[in-house]
């Protein structure tokens, strides 16, 4: 777990700074400095976008880490790369003359409760394409265990331009339309740095010549895309959705709550940069024994950090609200139902890598399109009738769903559960501090009170830990800075 920690640790400080940019651009800059309306415009934008990206990708983004480690000729590697790099083609280019010829058709659906959507309509499919490479380039380097650049270049830099030119909008020295432009001009840039980057770590054949196997990569990519869709309209679906149904602003509003919730995803994300190709390698090389270790530790660690951050938001939600314009507070049933799902993610651990990387992938990703299915099918019941409280409860039906689906498939497969006792613990710590702490407020200023709260629950439950001998990480971290303390008094 060495390597996992350690890079899983990089990868959360960089993670963490760029949610922290994320933050002050969605709870502070967004809010006050764009209208309600245009805020809810570029939530739909990106949005949409999201959901276009992996259709655009072909899939190559995860074919890339499953395949790359199999390869021991440095020319069928290059070979690899390179169909990695064309591969995507098959689906851009019929989809860039979609957009070409029905660019009206496809403004009037999407602009169907909300006219100002009608003339994105490019805005969405370039920033579809630039997330789409940009993630195919990420993959690119993460097969060579080089993930924190990346992860900077995910996390930190789009958010950071974008805080610069919401500043800009703030000052009149650009206009939002100017504004909106340039938003799709950071996931164009974002993505040739990306390019940059990975080629830099290794350079593709630049040439048609096919690997061996090609015929396995091309069916592997095509399903994959279903499996890619699937997860990212769990994901995404409900604020498309909600542009169909409600005013745009309000699609602002729930994606203020979404981004509170969201937090949770952090340790999350910056482990399964690591993870992921750490994963495939094992499966590669059918070390089932180090799988279960890996399994079981990803799913411990990310519960204890995902579960601590969870509290800490349910628990401050109030105060965080404090800070916020009044138009944007609420929302505190989104936020715990959107955060239960983060947390479930967690405690899946490595279970998608497991899955995407194996043989069994396609009834997997045929479960996965069945519940896509389902939560737009539940978006379309509920929203009408619940608004926003109903996006969210339809995202935590189908998401929690697929994740009781997943784990039972892993079990059934290779007899394993990432589950302990250890699990249990750390459950009745979190249930027992969130039970001790609600009641607990302070008469400080907001940010204060936050602060102060947080620390205090923090101490607490690494202690708790600790001494519950929980994990080896937290052990490992805590033990030593004890130590000093003893010998100091």
């Amino acid at each position: 777990m060495g390597i996992v920690f350690k890079q899983t640790f990089s990868n959360t400080i960089v993670t963490f700074l760029g949610f922290g940019i994320g933050a002050i651009n969605t709870l502070f800059l967004y809010t006050n400095f764009l209208s309600k309306e245009n805020y809810g415009l570029v939530t739909v934008i990106l949005a949409t976008a999201a959901l276009l990206m992996p259709l655009l990708t072909f899939g190559v983004q995860n074919t890339l880490v499953k395949f790359y480690s199999s390869y021991k000729d440095g020319n069928e590697a290059k070979s690899f790369l390179s169909l990695m790099l064309y591969l995507p083609m098959l689906i851009i280019i019929p989809f860039t003359l979609i957009t070409f010829f029905a660019t009206d058709f496809i403004g009037d659906f999407l602009a169907e409760k909300n006219q100002e959507v009608k003339g994105y309509v490019w805005y969405i499919f370039f920033v579809g394409l630039a997330m789409s490479y940009f993630e195919i380039f990420y993959s690119w380097v993460k097969v060579h265990m080089k993930s924190v650049f990346g992860n900077f270049m995910k996390e930190v830099f789009g958010r950071l331009c974008i805080a610069i030119l919401l500043v800009l909008v703030y000052y009149k020295l650009i206009s939002v339309d100017f504004f909106l432009k340039a938003l799709v001009g950071v996931y164009v840039l974002r993505l040739l740095v990306m390019k940059w980057y990975a080629f830099s770590l290794e350079m593709p054949g630049f040439n048609f010549k096919l690997p061996n196997n090609y015929i396995s990569i091309i069916k592997y990519s095509a399903l994959i895309i279903l499996g890619g869709s699937a997860a990212v309209i769990l994901l995404e679906i409900d604020k498309f959705m909600l542009n169909q149904y409600v005013a745009i602003e309000n699609v602002a509003f729930y994606g203020v709550s979404v981004f509170i919730a969201t937090v949770i995803t952090v340790p999350s994300r910056a482990m399964h940069q690591i993870t992921h190709p750490l994963t495939a390698k094992l499966l590669n090389s059918k070390d089932k024994p180090e799988l279960l270790k890996l399994y079981k530790k990803s799913s411990l660690t990310l519960f204890i950090i995902s579960g601590i951050i969870f509290l800490l938001i349910v628990l401050n939600l109030n105060e965080l609200y404090k800070l916020m314009p009044v138009a944007y507070r609420g929302g505190m049933l989104v936020v715990f139902l959107i955060g239960l799902t983060k947390v479930l993610d967690a405690l899946l651990g490595n279970s998608n890598s497991i899955l995407f990387n194996s043989d069994y992938y396609r009834a997997i990703l045929v479960m996965g399109v069945l519940l896509a299915i389902l939560v737009v099918a539940l978006n379309y019941v509920l929203i009408p009738a619940y608004g926003l409280e109903g996006a969210a409860w339809a995202s935590f039906i189908a998401i929690a769903g697929f994740n009781a689906v997943k784990i039972g498939y892993v079990y059934a497969k290779f007899k394993m559960h990432p589950f302990s006792l250890d699990t249990l613990k750390v459950l009745l710590v979190l249930c027992v501090l969130g039970g001790l702490f609600f009641f607990v407020n302070f008469k400080f200023y907001p940010v204060i009170n936050i602060a102060l709260k947080s620390i205090i629950i923090s101490v607490v439950y690494i202690f708790v830990l600790y001494k519950l001998g929980v994990s080896k990480d937290v052990y490992g971290i805590v033990s030593p800075y004890l130590k000093k303390k003893r010998k100091q008094k």
